[in-house]
């Protein structure tokens, strides 16, 4: 059952509040105010307030007044007046100026007090999600704004690389040196590869319906390390799994593989380049409810003042190893499209621990 709508009344006459409140305490949860002042520390201690009712004629000042005074600081609630018909020009004003919602008269009956609570509250709502909305629109244009900046980066930045290089080929006669200019061309189309590859992560996901199935998560470890084989061998890491598994789990593969994945390929790239024991762990704890995934290593770690940046588009937080600042950020997506949660913990020149909590669908 939906919580009933909050609603203040403001009025200096005692039998009125008293009246209201036996009338309407049932239908919705009623707050009264004998005076502006006491309005306002309800209003400051009740911030999900929905409806306010003023009565026009109070002592210390007039309800469309008071309405325009705290319209600044309490922005979100309807505001409703209470008036006789000898105020109603400044009623008319008032509502004009956008200060009131609407007015009912004085003395009040149930069926017009009803109403404009359920119209008021409408309009709430939709206040409220266009308010969301626009939230949305706002964050969606900052990330199409940094997203047009990284293209011109991080496609262009790679493309330039081979045209300067076949550039240099054309005039060398010596194979070493153009071994050498193909092996730079070959890092720079790994470079561009891995941002179309991240990109293509980032519109799956937010394009992409889940598929929920059971999870075999010893085959997805194992699959996980084929896939990651070569770069493991290619800089001696020791790549160590562990599985506890106590229940089935239910998920969308694909979306926990992205996950997975990247934190996985961020603990392998960015390990301390003079260690001998290079290390990356990978643990799963699956139980009743949810699973907990674990990616551990001894990297370079990840200063504390990075920490609640990493996961913002485009964000790098070390220059050790390029970086398309898409994977933290799809991992972030991925995960609330899950429902899950992230923790990190990190000390510089000793490692890295994710904390990844996934419930079971």
């Amino acid at each position: 059952m939906p919580d009933k709508i909050k609603v203040l009344y403001i009025d200096d006459e005692l039998n009125n509040l008293v009246g209201f409140k036996a009338s309407f305490r049932f239908s919705y949860h009623v707050y009264t105010a004998i005076n502006t002042t006491e309005a306002v520390e309800i209003l400051s201690a009740q911030q999900d307030i929905r409806i306010i009712f003023c009565d026009q004629r109070m002592p210390d000042k007039t309800g469309v007044e008071f309405f325009e005074e705290i319209r600044s600081h309490f922005p979100h609630p309807i505001r409703i007046l209470l008036t006789a018909y000898a105020d109603i020009e400044a009623v008319i004003s008032a509502i004009n100026r956008g200060h009131i919602f609407r007015y009912v008269k004085k003395p009040w009956v149930e069926a017009d007090i009803i109403s404009a609570i359920e119209e008021g509250n409408k309009f709430f709502m939709a206040n409220s999600m266009l308010a969301v909305k626009n939230d949305e629109l706002q964050k969606a244009y900052n990330e199409l704004d940094k997203f047009a900046y990284s293209v011109s980066h991080d496609i262009r930045g790679p493309l330039s690389g081979i045209l300067g290089a076949i550039r240099v080929v054309r005039h060398l006669d010596d194979i070493k040196d153009i071994k050498e200019m193909l092996y730079l061309m070959e890092n720079s189309v790994k470079k561009l590869d891995t941002f179309i590859l991240s990109v293509h992560d980032y519109y799956n996901l937010q394009r992409g319906e889940l598929q929920i199935k059971e999870i075999d998560i010893n085959y997805l470890f194992k699959d996980l390390e084929d896939l990651f084989r070569v770069s493991i061998t290619a800089n001696q890491i020791s790549f160590i799994t562990k599985v506890n598994q106590h229940a089935a789990f239910r998920c969308d593969e694909m979306t926990l593989k992205l996950i997975l994945n990247n934190l996985i390929a961020n603990a392998v790239k960015y390990q301390r380049l003079n260690c001998d024991q290079k290390m990356v762990e990978l643990t799963a704890n699956v139980e009743r409810t949810s699973a907990t995934f674990i990616i551990k290593d001894n990297g370079i770690g990840i200063e504390e003042k990075h920490i609640t940046e990493i996961f913002n588009l485009f964000y790098r937080a070390t220059s050790q190893e390029s970086g398309s600042g898409f994977g933290l950020y799809n991992v972030k997506d991925a995960l609330l499209k899950l429902n899950g949660d992230i923790k990190v913990s990190s000390v510089v020149d000793e490692g890295t621990i994710f904390t990844v909590t996934i419930p079971s669908k």
